[in-house]
């Protein structure tokens, strides 16, 4: 499993409000991708940062979302006006206190 942390910049004069309404319409359209196990969505408003955390069965199936000139990328640069930092990390545990699992890497 990998976990991938995504970051961009938000658009200056862009709300809060704003920020989450986009979030909130685009979340059904990672529902049932392919090698995403869960994405949360991020904003810190004091620094006008937007992203999102994903857990990816495999880096391949992030690669191929993130992928450069891919619908993924298009749509921050749209909604944003930027592209993102994406930083990959292994994820070898995963805690679970809502499902009460761990959950280990192959």
């Amino acid at each position: 499993m990998i976990t991938a942390l995504v970051q961009f910049k938000v658009k200056d004069g862009t709300t809060r409000d704003e920020v989450f309404t986009n979030m909130k319409n685009v979340a059904p359209k990672f529902e049932g991708m392919a090698g995403l196990i869960r994405k949360n969505f991020l904003f810190d408003g004091d620094r006008g940062v937007g992203g999102g955390v994903y857990t990816w069965e495999n880096r391949e199936a992030a690669e191929k979302v993130y992928a450069e000139g891919g619908p993924w990328r298009e749509a921050i640069r749209n909604l944003y006006g930027v592209d993102p930092d994406i930083t990959i990390f292994e994820t070898p545990v995963i805690v679970d206190n809502e499902l009460g699992k761990i959950k280990t890497a192959a």
